[in-house]
């Protein structure tokens, strides 16, 4: 079973006082990359949301967010009052040493200086904490749902184009006589060409016709190749994280698809080969993103 790296997850809940909305999303990547973004009150707890992350979601680029809406007005700012008080006798002060008679925008240039104004620092409650908790792994639960969902498309595309290489691949016999036919013929050709026939020594001649066969014979190219092909499909079945094996596998496969079309001398081959090119790189596309 293939999984996707890529993935969403949502949840949100309601406290008594605020409405907490939690995103999980994720990309492809090599390893393991978590991006975090919380309220400042929530920071201690960092660790315990990456440490779920980590467990649930093995591979990838994870960007978290908790955004916090307050529904009511316990957070707001509240005067300080010592503070306002001892900036506008200062600025009485200068207003009547320089005679300045208008007073009445003391309080509105006061009110714009620092610490006119003061919030207090949200404390994390542990009980909410736990409340927000559960609804975080709620979202990382609906991401990696997601992810097998994603998983599941890839799946079907990618053995859907394993099954056409294997498909090209039984072709290739049907043109494998006519390329040594026309091989040989070739040869003879060639060799006709500059020497006369009475001087040509057949049993060397098939001597090194033979010598020249081995060298492009490509059975071992075709039964290397099949076994990758089932070799991908029977590592597709795995629950394990594969994507990077899967990876591997498809190299193997290139590789013996270019052996294959370097040694192939026969035109009807090499379309068989650049279509087996096509089905490969669309694979690879796809198992880049497989967890």
């Amino acid at each position: 079973m293939l999984k996707s790296m890529t993935g969403y997850g949502k949840s949100v809940c309601e406290l008594e006082n605020k409405k907490v909305t939690i995103e999980i999303k994720s990309l492809n990547s090599k390893q393991l990359d978590v991006s975090v973004r919380m309220p400042s009150y929530y920071k201690e707890k960092e660790i315990f949301l990456r440490n779920e992350i980590s467990k649930q979601l093995s591979r990838g680029k994870i960007d978290a967010s908790i955004f916090v809406e307050s529904i009511n007005t316990t957070n707001t700012p509240v005067i300080n009052q010592a503070v306002v008080k001892n900036y506008y006798e200062q600025l009485q002060n200068i207003s009547n040493d320089l005679n300045l008679s208008d007073e009445n925008d003391i309080l509105s240039v006061v009110m714009g200086l620092p610490d006119t104004l003061k919030v207090e620092k949200q404390k994390l409650n542990q009980e909410e904490w736990n409340t927000v908790f559960e609804e975080i792994k709620h979202a990382i639960m609906e991401c990696d749902e997601f992810r097998i969902q994603e998983g599941d498309a890839l799946e079907k595309d990618i053995i859907k184009r394993i099954y056409n290489i294997n498909n090209l691949l039984s072709e290739v016999d049907v043109f494998e006589h006519q390329r040594i036919d026309k091989i040989k013929k070739r040869i003879s050709d060639n060799l006709h060409e500059f020497v006369e026939t009475e001087k040509i020594d057949n049993n060397r001649f098939e001597q090194e016709v033979i010598y020249y066969l081995e060298k492009i014979d490509i059975t071992e190219e075709k039964v290397r190749l099949k076994n990758h092909c089932n070799y991908f499909l029977e590592t597709a079945n795995s629950e394990d994280p594969i994507g990077k094996k899967l990876g591997f596998i498809t190299q193997e496969i290139g590789r013996e698809i270019n052996t294959l079309g370097s040694k192939a001398n026969n035109l009807d081959i090499q379309k068989l080969v650049i279509q087996m090119k096509d089905e490969l790189e669309k694979i690879k596309e796809q198992v880049l993103n497989v967890l």
